[in-house]
C-alpha cells in the first residue's frame, strides 16, 4: 500500500492542530488526512481489518503500508515521514510502547480539556482540499 493516511478527531483542537502541523512539515505530501468522524474514515479502517471501532482510540490513527498504528506507534510513524528534525522523533520507537502509550493515553483523555473541542469538523485550508479524503 503507498496510501498513507492519517485519521484525527476532526472536533479535537489538538488533533486539528497537529494536521495542521503535519502539512507544511511532509516535504513529499506522503499523507492524506480524513476525519474519524467521515465516512471515508469508516470504509478505510473496516478495509484496514481493524478490531472493532470502538475498540480503537478517537484521536489519531495512521493507516500505512505497514496497516494499521495507533496511539504513540502511529504518531512516531507520522513523524518518521516529515522533514529534519521532526523525523528524529523515530528514534523514539525504541521506547516501550507500553510506556509510550501511557504518556500517550494520559494526553489523549485531557486533550479535550486541555486544548478544546470544535462542535464540527475542521474545514481545510485554501490548497490543503486534495489532501483531504
Amino acid at each position: 500500500m503507498n496510501r498513507r493516511v492519517v485519521l484525527f478527531d476532526g472536533q479535537c483542537n489538538l488533533c486539528n492542530g497537529a494536521v495542521k502541523f503535519i502539512i507544511p512539515r511532509d516535504g513529499k505530501a506522503t499523507f492524506q488526512f480524513a476525519s474519524l468522524q467521515s465516512d471515508a474514515a469508516k470504509h478505510l479502517i473496516r478495509d484496514a481489518n481493524a478490531p472493532s471501532a470502538n475498540s480503537l482510540p478517537d484521536s489519531i490513527l495512521l493507516i500505512d503500508e505497514a496497516g494499521l498504528s495507533m496511539r504513540s506507534t502511529a504518531a512516531i510513524r507520522i513523524a518518521r515521514r516529515l522533514r529534519f528534525p521532526w523525523n528524529l522523533f523515530w528514534a523514539f520507537i525504541i521506547i516501550p510502547r507500553p510506556i509510550r502509550d501511557a504518556i500517550y493515553n494520559w494526553i489523549a483523555r485531557n486533550r479535550h480539556r486541555w486544548f478544546g473541542k470544535r462542535d464540527a469538523c475542521m474545514v481545510p485550508q485554501p490548497g490543503w482540499s486534495s489532501r483531504f479524503l
